[in-house]
């Protein structure tokens, strides 16, 4: 008897994680997003800082803290910079925003340049591939209701997460071009 609920209860499980893997899946394809209008140029950020052992994002203007975001990242954030493909860290270094896409399959994305010069040539030198496609975004599609719970652990491959709402303010205020430095820890200078 108590074999047979076992079994139940296992195929429960691996029921939901099926139908859980599956939602993810057709979410991921669907557009989700209206892409934000900008601002107004004189509320448009100069420079995004983040510090990862705060886990705060900074969208600056004249070297003034504008917005911050409390905000994801890789599994392994804290093991220091990105090294290589898959390593589940975020990097540290200064980069800029490159390209936005509308359509990803987290709501909206930001792509940040790594890896840059300097990473590549570390990344070779010890014989590996240093990543890519590291992006701050939303949510993944479908999943938006689940809003600032993400928070409660790092689960990026290395990207930078926020809230949906939070992600089209941060595209909104963002041209492309705009410089960003992941630091281990920044603090912002008092006024």
């Amino acid at each position: 008897m108590k074999r047979r609920i076992l079994v139940r209860a296992l195929l429960v499980l691996v029921l939901i994680v099926i139908a859980a893997f599956s939602y993810t899946k057709v979410m991921a394809r669907l557009p989700w997003a209206t892409v934000p209008a900008f601002v107004q140029v004189e509320f448009l950020a100069d420079q995004i800082i983040v510090s990862k052992a705060d886990r705060i994002l900074y969208l600056l203007r004249d070297g003034n803290v504008m917005k911050s975001y409390n905000i994801a990242m890789g599994a392994r954030w804290n093991d220091g910079p990105k090294q290589q493909e898959g390593d589940e860290r975020t990097p540290e270094g200064a980069y800029r925003i490159d390209w936005r896409n509308p359509r990803s399959v987290a709501h909206l994305s930001l792509h940040i340049s790594y890896p840059e010069i300097g990473d590549r040539a570390r990344a070779l030198q010890a014989g590996y591939d240093p990543g890519s496609n590291i992006m701050i975004h939303g949510l993944p599609n479908g999943w938006g209701f689940i809003g600032g719970l993400h928070l409660l652990m790092n689960w990026t491959d290395g990207c930078i997460a926020v809230t949906n709402r939070e992600m089209r303010e941060i595209w909104a205020h963002t041209p492309d071009g705009t410089p960003i430095t992941i630091a281990a820890r920044w603090m912002p200078l008092a006024n």
